[in-house]
């Protein structure tokens, strides 16, 4: 039939159906994977020379040709034939047109394509969590800019998105450095179950060769080998839980995003985006509308999708392999593609935003967002907190019924609900209750400042690292 080619083997007398060739072919997809399948092939073969397994000359012609695949895919260079299926294939047919077919057929010996992708898969997922990791790193120095920048400027902390109590500005952005921390421990988690090689397990069952797979490992900068052959070429949950990771970290950009989009509003009147940020209206022109944050928000949604399709692509999977494993990637690159730009982009925007401060701290010190404070002042005065709470309680139904806020009340009216008011009660402010609020991980400015010292200095010291210590470029 035209446009077929021939199965695997003399198994077969009719050459696969065209339409099938280009139902199972994943080239448009592992083209992302063909650094990683070169590096892994180089350890390979070296192994393969050194253990006498294929003789030591042809070892060192298979690395040659593909230390110059190697660098014709880091110069954009390699030429890919989308008729070959997959990258493995691809690198095979360039390597035997550059060092002859004999030679070049050598290096297949004792792996599988199994063994082989699950190499690449873990290859490719510890270089994408060290990119992460790195992303997350610059998103979380904006972020620590802004908060010691902002370590007394006032805004009103919410619950159930009500004003609740006074926080400062910068408080409530080291919220989301601590997010994106533990973010990143998240992925360093998953880099640890990752760095494991493989190689060896073979189609499911291992290899009759006298294979080193620990040196193979560690010439790649891998901390060791799997342990079992079938779980090693058929399981994915180092894909799943970099998907977890990520959905994790990019629901934290979300909300993020969500009090970008809430906070420039006319309602909140919080910031205002830079206009490189923002984009306006076809039909209103007064319109500036926060796309940046919305779709921050809206891609979520993807990610959320991708964790979903490999939990269900891998849920009824019987041992070992199975080619519904080949849809591991697509979702695998959509999502650090996705969380990538979205960290990128909202470093980018966050140096850019106007925070109006002043009208945070009028919100902040309006309505009854210190009412709290002021049942703390009662109890300091000796007043069990929860008698306090119920005066308090009155003291604020009584003033919304007037349209008053607690600040406009006379020592007199406070002394109706309680002869333990005095004059200080009028000190209480925005500025008092942050200040107040002096302990490990509150929002006294001075606290502020000290966790912002103390995530540089963690920031500080994991610049220059990489979550499995190994080198970025292992071979």
């Amino acid at each position: 039939m035209d446009g077929t080619r021939k199965p695997w083997g003399g198994r077969f007398a009719r050459p696969t159906d065209r339409v099938v060739e280009a139902y199972t072919a994943s080239i448009d997809v592992d083209r992302r994977l063909a650094r990683e399948d070169i590096l892994g092939s180089i350890a390979h073969a070296r192994m393969l020379g050194r253990q006498g397994i294929i003789p030591a000359e042809d070892a060192a012609r298979i690395v040659t040709g593909l230390e110059r695949l190697l660098d014709e895919v880091e110069r954009g260079e390699f030429p890919l034939d989308p008729a070959l299926e997959d990258i493995h294939m691809n690198v095979e047919a360039r390597l035997a047109a550059l060092i002859g077919p004999e030679v070049a057929g050598r290096l297949h010996t004792a792996r599988s394509r199994n063994d082989q992708v699950a190499l690449d898969a873990r290859l490719w997922t510890l270089r994408a969590i060290d990119e992460m990791v790195d992303a997350i790193d610059r998103l979380q120095a904006v972020l620590l800019d802004l908060a010691e920048r902002h370590a007394e400027d006032i805004l009103p902390g919410y619950t159930h998105l009500q004003r609740a109590q006074p926080v400062t500005l910068g408080h409530h952005l080291m919220a989301y450095v601590e997010m994106l921390e533990r973010d990143v421990g998240r992925f360093t988690d998953c880099a640890r179950r990752t760095a494991s090689s493989p190689l060896g397990s073979g189609a499911l069952a291992g290899a009759p060769y006298p294979l080193d797979r620990e040196g193979v490992a560690r010439e790649l900068g891998l901390a060791g080998v799997t342990e079992n052959s079938l779980d090693a070429v058929s399981d994915r949950d180092f894909v799943v839980e970099f998907q977890a990771a990520a959905a994790i970290c990019m629901m934290h950009l979300s909300r993020l995003a969500e009090e970008i989009v809430l906070w420039s509003t006319t309602e909140f009147g919080f910031i205002t985006l830079d206009d490189a940020f923002a984009t306006g209206s076809s039909l209103m022109p007064q319109k500036k509308n926060p796309d940046v944050a919305e779709l921050a928000r809206g891609r979520t949604g993807r990610i959320y999708g991708n964790l979903i399709a490999i939990l269900t692509t891998l849920k009824a999977l019987p041992l070992s392999y199975n080619r519904d494993l080949q849809e591991d990637k697509p979702g695998l690159f959509d999502t650090f593609d996705t969380l990538m730009s979205t960290l990128d982009i909202m470093a980018r925007m966050l140096p850019t935003v106007h925070f109006h401060t002043e009208r945070m701290r009028a919100a902040a010190g309006a309505g009854y967002a210190l009412a709290t404070d002021v049942a703390d002042y009662l109890v300091q005065k000796g007043l069990p907190f929860r008698e306090a709470h119920h005066i308090v309680g009155a003291l604020v139904a009584y003033a919304a019924k007037q349209g008053r806020g607690l600040h406009e009340l006379t020592l007199a009216e406070y002394q109706r609900f309680s002869p333990l008011f005095e004059d200080d009660v009028h000190a209480i402010s925005a500025e008092s209750a942050v200040c107040a609020r002096d302990v490990p991980g509150g929002t006294a400015p001075h606290r502020v400042r000290e966790a912002v010292a103390r995530a540089r200095a963690r920031l500080q010291e994991r610049v220059g690292t990489t979550p499995t210590g190994s080198a970025r470029d292992p071979v």
